[in-house]
């Protein structure tokens, strides 16, 4: 069995090619789309939603079976259709990243279960052993970190620059940044909302600076 290396990948104006245009498809093409990738897909058929893609720009549509010579110069690579014999001349001529829906086998990275909310992405494998539980433990951790998380990440940004550009003591910033980031923070964040977590955040930054000074 493989072992894979995690990574997040840019793919803002990249070259990526999906084979296919069944409903896999389409979900594969969201998520490039939302990663900032330019997408070509390639199938005799779309489903609707690809299909109004293609009509507004999003998406080039090559309107025809795989060839040979369509994954030039593509970064990246998805074969999902339903022919394991395409799939395997997709797998073959990739020049770089090649997933191959459900055939890991054909692929050099296989595209985990992920939380995404804002600015905070949790991706979770099993190494290919079971997409099924994966998907479980997805849920999971979309019920305990989807609902307040990506808020909260959002005010750290904007606090940490606050921090970093009022205090000068490179122990006492450490120390505020830790708090805000504390196993109790998130506790407080959990059980008491986003807007009664800030203020106490807020508060004991006022403190910390006050005793400090």
């Amino acid at each position: 069995m493989a072992v894979y290396y995690p990574a997040f990948l840019d793919l803002k104006g990249r070259h990526c090619v999906v084979v296919g245009g069944g409903a896999v498809s389409e979900r594969k093409v969201h998520a490039l789309l939302k990663a900032g990738a330019k997408v070509t897909v390639i199938s005799e058929a779309l489903t609707v939603r690809l299909k109004r893609q293609s009509e507004r720009g999003l998406i080039t549509h090559l309107q025809r079976n795989y060839s040979e010579g369509d994954l030039k110069g593509a970064f990246l690579t998805i074969a999902a259709t339903s022919d394991r014999m395409v799939n395997q001349r997709v797998a073959r001529d990739a020049p770089f990243l090649v997933n191959v829906v459900d055939d890991p086998k054909l692929s050099n990275f296989i595209v985990p279960a992920t939380v995404s909310k804002g600015p905070l992405t949790i991706a979770v494998s099993t190494q290919g052993t079971s997409p099924a539980m994966a998907a479980l433990i997805r849920k999971d951790l979309e019920t305990l970190y989807g609902s307040r998380m990506p808020r909260y990440l959002t005010f750290l940004k904007a606090f940490r620059q606050r921090v970093l550009r009022e205090i000068k003591d490179s122990s006492l910033r450490r120390e505020v940044l830790k708090g805000a980031v504390s196993r109790e923070a998130l506790q407080r964040l959990r059980t008491n909302g986003y807007k009664e977590a800030i203020r106490q955040l807020n508060e004991q930054y006022k403190r910390i600076k006050g005793n400090k000074a």
